[in-house]
């Protein structure tokens, strides 16, 4: 198993759940994966690691207070996309659920999209330099 320098940690409730989401809706493959414990997934340069809250991997083990991770937050991977509106029209589609609208900043173009466990994804898509 190839292990990048960088890599996301996202903790689901469900990791085969998780795996279907982001193959089947954002283009990731999955490069590894130990039961419903864990899973690597990877997309161009990017690896997602999928932990659940509960079990015998590293990432659901409890801090030395008892706060036990948990999916969800404002934290999130962006995908970057050139094709926004039909990206979203695709996903809505397909039943997955949105935190917001498209909105537009002095970037670019985003919206925020749940996977199964609540944890976000940000797809984003640049301004066009061109029209600056």
């Amino acid at each position: 198993m190839k292990l990048d320098a960088l890599m996301v940690r996202y903790i689901v409730d469900d990791v085969d759940a998780a795996i279907a989401f982001y193959t089947q809706h954002l283009g990731f493959r999955a490069q590894a994966q130990s039961g419903p414990y864990f899973a690597i997934l990877e997309r161009e340069n990017l690896q997602v690691v999928l932990s659940p809250p509960h079990g015998p991997g590293g990432g659901s083990q409890p801090m030395p207070d008892g706060t036990r991770p948990a999916p969800g937050g404002w934290n999130r991977i962006i995908v970057k996309t050139a094709r926004l509106d039909a990206d979203v029209a695709t996903l809505r589609k397909a039943g997955v659920k949105f935190r917001n609208d498209i909105v537009s900043g002095p970037g670019g173009r985003q919206i925020l999209l749940e996977d199964p466990s609540g944890n976000l994804v940000e797809l984003f898509e640049p301004a066009d330099p061109a029209a600056g």
